[in-house]
């Protein structure tokens, strides 16, 4: 799954527990600080979509600072790098 989140407001400690939270949190595979229309982009790997409902019912319950998600199913990973096109 790929959700993007949007925090209740834009203050530094609650970006910090955010950001604190999603370093604790398994199903969270990845996650990006970003400008924009949201504040987070969380890269979340789950087995199926009761998973992921439990795992949203449970992060959003426990993060009341957020103030929207919208999430975007995965169907097929097209590439998948870490590596940079930097020539040596």
């Amino acid at each position: 799954m790929l959700a993007s989140i949007t925090l209740e407001r834009d203050r530094p400690d609650i970006i910090d527990r955010f950001k604190q939270a999603v370093r604790r949190t398994p199903e969270i595979m990845s996650a990006y600080y970003v400008t924009g229309e949201s504040d987070f982009l969380l890269i979340i790997s789950v087995r199926d979509m009761a998973e992921y409902e439990a795992f949203t019912r449970r992060f959003f319950h426990e993060h009341s600072e957020v103030k929207a998600s919208k999430t975007m199913v995965v169907m097929d990973r097209i590439k998948a790098s870490l590596a940079l096109p930097i020539e040596e």
